[in-house]
């Protein structure tokens, strides 16, 4: 099995925010949660996945980034943190107080 310990600058908080705050800025917080929930009771098998896949993810993502990342998705308590946080984002930067239209969007006199 794979030490957890793997890089001594492996911080998961830390990944967990860079993660969660990449999916919040390009506003996929839906289909990200979504994702991650659906797939949270293979998330081993996902993190395994990521380092069979590290030879052509490594020179898009970095060899580390692949590293953290699936020793990140492989423990199911982080999964967990990271659809927490993205929802703890996603709340922050939605507007306070949605505009009332009068139950139609549409403004054109009938």
């Amino acid at each position: 099995m794979q030490e957890k310990t793997l890089d001594p600058s492996y911080d998961a908080g830390s990944l967990i925010e860079i993660v969660a705050r990449k999916v919040v800025e390009r506003r996929l917080e839906v289909p990200a949660v979504f994702f991650l929930e659906m797939n949270k009771p293979l998330s081993f098998i996902v993190g395994q996945s990521l380092l069979v896949a590290m030879p052509f993810l490594a020179p898009l993502l970095g060899l580390q980034r692949v590293e953290q990342l699936s020793i990140l998705l492989q423990d199911r308590e982080n999964v967990d943190r990271l659809i927490q946080r993205i929802e703890e984002l996603s709340s922050q930067h939605r507007p306070s107080k949605p505009e009332e239209t009068g139950g139609s969007s549409c403004n054109t006199p009938v």
